[in-house]
């Protein structure tokens, strides 16, 4: 039997939110780390020591992040059996949409079919998705939506210098979206969030941008986007470090236990910070782990509804199993909690 998320402050005629759907886009474009190495000097050896990755996706040069975002949120909503007009609101977790206004979830509400939703984006890079889970569950509870579309979606080839040996083998593409809605029992804990922005340098962008006159960017149409740049190192140790108690405080939030989880699914940012995680959380070897980062790379925002739709699908977790979700990212930003599973 899958955990019970407990209701630590239990009311009457309480309204409770789950996922109902998942859904997932992958571009069709698989690049392996031999051809990533034709670019930097590495070898397939090393990233797959370093990272764990051995191929990733990557979007086509017309291929948009909102491109990308429709197809997972049609792929969710399908499988949620409801339409888009029982669509409350649409929430877009992303870092790399190129424009600051008007939104990509606008864009997303108006190509699904209901451009009366409330829409807005958020930018907690890949720490996204599980942002966008708790607002959903808030907003659901709170009684001023029904439905929820939270998609998290990236396309980071735009956004870094791929013949940069230190970042050009990790980041890809793609999207993943789940519809939340009403349930009658509790199936998403409390979210556990915070930042830890002393450090937010961290991970940034070129700050050669900062000179630049709005002007200059079209008048030079071989400048490129500011690039993201990341203290690999620094960011690893945090990660390490800090996120297995953010992960046992979602736990202890929803009065699970590590042993009565059927899943973990971290934000795929590196195996090696994967399999910490695991040793720190002291996780019994038969709750399954996603490890998507082997065949996704590091799709920020999109990474961890891609892992969900990926385990269930496989087979690895049924659904209605309790999962354990955690991303962490720039700012830098953290999120975690417990859901059953879609």
């Amino acid at each position: 039997m899958p955990a019970v998320i407990k209701d630590l402050r239990p009311e009457r005629d309480e309204k409770f939110a789950r996922i109902i759907s998942v859904g997932g886009y992958r571009p069709p474009r698989i690049v392996t780390n031999a051809e990533v190495c034709e670019r930097i000097d590495s070898t397939d050896e090393w990233i797959k020591e370093r990272s764990g990755i051995e191929s990733r996706r990557w979007a086509g040069p017309t291929e948009s992040v909102v491109d990308m975002a429709v197809a997972a949120a049609e792929k969710a909503i399908s499988k949620a059996k409801i339409t888009s007009d029982q669509i409350s609101a649409v929430i877009v977790a992303t870092i790399t949409y190129p424009y600051q206004t008007p939104s990509a979830a606008t864009d997303v509400a108006l190509r699904i079919g209901n451009p009366k939703a409330a829409a807005f984006d958020i930018s907690a890079a890949c720490a996204g998705f599980c942002y966008g889970v708790g607002l959903a569950n808030d907003l659901i509870r709170g009684g001023t939506a029904e439905y929820v579309l939270v998609i998290g979606v990236e396309k980071l080839t735009d956004f870094i210098d791929l013949d940069d040996r230190s970042i050009g083998f990790l980041f890809a593409d793609g999207a993943g979206a789940v519809l939340i809605g009403p349930s009658s029992t509790r199936g998403i804990g409390p979210t556990v969030w915070g930042s830890d922005a002393t450090a937010r340098e961290a991970i940034n962008q070129k700050s050669s941008w900062l000179a630049l006159k709005p002007g200059d960017v079209h008048e030079n149409p071989d400048l490129h986007w500011p690039e993201i740049q990341m203290q690999g190192q620094a960011v690893f140790r945090w990660a390490v470090w800090q996120m297995a108690p953010i992960a046992t405080k979602a736990l202890e939030a929803a009065g699970v236990a590590a042993a009565d989880l059927d899943a973990f699914i971290p934000h795929q940012a590196n195996a090696r910070i994967i399999d910490a995680m695991v040793k720190a959380l002291a996780l019994p070897s038969h709750v399954p782990v996603s490890k998507d980062i082997k065949n996704s790379g590091n799709t920020s925002a999109a990474s961890i509804p891609l892992a969900m739709e990926a385990m269930l699908e496989s087979g690895e977790v049924a659904s209605g199993g309790t999962a354990l979700l955690i991303g962490f990212g720039a700012g830098l930003v953290y999120a975690a909690q417990v859901v059953q599973l879609p």
